[in-house]
């Protein structure tokens, strides 16, 4: 009877505490994304649910509103975020230390896991006498965030023009929707804001007042690119906010990065199931669409995480994983 219990009690324990080991065994992930009112945090929600769904046994990803790539970044460097969505500018600065990271250190545990969208660079404005960059001289000009990748662009697109964004505009540090918010009360003049579009927060501004775009032309275009090779130019369509005219900027990638600590087998299994599931994120974020292998994988300046390197592989692609 004794063997009987003692039997019992050890299918007991192992019945009880296999859960425990299954759920240990889950790697518990938090995906810094950005402001509540962007691409961002729109796109990194449906990506949680799709890989949660898909992967219950392995990974758990819980995502959180920030204030952008940087944040992202240095979140990431003190191991409170295992996964980001970044610009592919802001994390090749990070990774390499310059910029604001030359003062608040480089982030060398950054991996890339997949460049997902296109990131527009979009001068907002609800004043149709703005035509372009240089017609913001004087204005008041939201630049993002402090540090945020929006600033880091802004700055970039003045310094193509010849201009300084603490001596030729008023800048104001507002998020996403901070910005947009002022600009429908009429507190600032323009506002930059990086994201895929269309952006949210411009689409409900646009709900309130007419929206205009600013371009950037050719000849400043070309200087931007040569001192900034990570751009490239891209076309607004009109047709996309509803704007008088076809809106000419640039772009960066919105790219899906992974803390080296995240394993191999899960970091796999985070890009394998966005690239083999494109239609169901597409059918919840529009982004979706642009999910392409050749562009997740194109022009990235930092190294990729093991784990991605080996999806892509099985499907013909060499990246970098600078071991």
């Amino acid at each position: 009877m004794k063997k009987i219990l003692a039997f019992i009690l050890v299918a007991i324990m192992v019945l009880t505490m296999a859960p425990m080991a299954l759920a240990a065994s889950k790697e518990q992930l938090t995906m810094g994304t950005g402001g509540e009112a962007g691409t961002y945090f729109a796109v990194g929600g449906v990506l949680a649910n799709v890989l949660n769904e898909k992967n219950p046994d392995i990974m758990n990803v819980n995502v959180v509103s920030t204030g952008g790539s940087a944040d992202n970044l240095q979140n990431m460097a003190f191991g409170i975020y295992q996964l980001a969505t970044v610009q592919s500018d802001v994390m090749t600065y990070a990774y390499n230390g310059t910029r604001s990271f030359a003062q608040i250190g480089a982030v060398p545990n950054v991996r890339i896991l997949a460049g997902l969208y296109a990131e527009t660079v979009q001068i907002v404005t609800t004043d149709p006498n703005i035509k372009t960059v240089a017609d913001l001289k004087g204005k008041k000009v939201c630049v993002g965030d402090q540090n945020s990748g929006t600033y880091f662009n802004a700055t970039d697109v003045f310094a193509a023009y010849d201009m300084d964004v603490e001596k030729d505009i008023t800048p104001i540090f507002q998020s996403f929707a901070a910005s947009t918010e002022s600009l429908k009360d009429g507190k600032i003049d323009a506002a930059f804001l990086t994201a895929g579009a269309p952006t949210t927060s411009v689409v409900d501004l646009g709900t309130a007042k007419p929206v205009y775009l600013v371009s950037i032309d050719d000849e400043h275009i070309e200087k931007l690119l040569a001192d900034c090779p990570f751009y490239a130019k891209l076309i607004i369509g009109k047709d996309v906010y509803g704007t008088p005219d076809d809106c000419q900027t640039v772009t960066v990638k919105a790219t899906l990065v992974a803390d080296a600590s995240v394993s191999d087998d899960v970091a796999y299994a985070i890009v394998k199931t966005i690239f083999e599931n494109k239609e169901e994120i597409t059918a919840a974020h529009a982004k979706g669409a642009e999910l392409d292998l050749t562009f997740a994988t194109d022009g990235m300046a930092i190294p990729f995480h093991p784990g991605a390197a080996k999806y892509f592989a099985e499907n013909g692609i060499t990246v970098d994983t600078g071991a």
